[in-house]
């Protein structure tokens, strides 16, 4: 309910920030920041994935470099949002302290998963009755005895 309500008011606060604030600076400067902050959206948008490239590189940290990369394009996208809010969020996400922050509240909530080996139960410990050998079997499905057919799979 508070995602839903959220997604309401969002673009309340956007129109309420494009009166208050192009009220204040003009018609055209309200435009120009809209079309210079896409601009600067997009530019940070194909930015974004220098961190991985840096990652595959050995350049940087895994985790580091995609979570930059994440919040680097998150930012983006947040830029070529028209709004004065999203720009704001997109600008505070580009700045290094903000990342990190964020980085390390998302990643304290990651579960590593680490796939099980080949023969291994995949639960994590033994497999209970300690074989792990295939059965090959054959089966014959056998239908209700009072089962009726539906009138949807009736063929006239």
């Amino acid at each position: 309910m508070k995602i839903f309500t959220a997604f309401l008011l969002w673009p309340l606060a956007e129109i309420a920030l494009f009166v208050l604030i192009g009220g204040e600076i003009g018609l055209w400067a309200t435009l120009i920041w809209v079309v210079l902050s896409g601009v600067l959206g997009v530019s940070v948008l194909r930015m974004s994935a220098l961190p991985m490239r840096e990652t595959m590189q050995g350049l940087r940290a895994p985790a580091e470099g995609a979570t930059r990369g994440l919040f680097m394009g998150m930012a983006g996208v947040l830029l070529i949002l028209p709004g004065f809010l999203t720009d704001a969020i997109g600008l505070l996400l580009l700045l290094p302290p903000v990342q990190a922050l964020f980085a390390q509240h998302v990643l304290s909530r990651l579960k590593v998963y680490t796939p099980p080996q080949p023969g291994a139960w995949p639960y994590g410990e033994a497999q209970p009755g300690g074989s792990s050998d295939i059965i090959d079997a054959e089966y014959t499905e056998v239908p209700p005895k009072d089962q009726k057919p539906s009138g949807w799979t009736r063929i006239d």
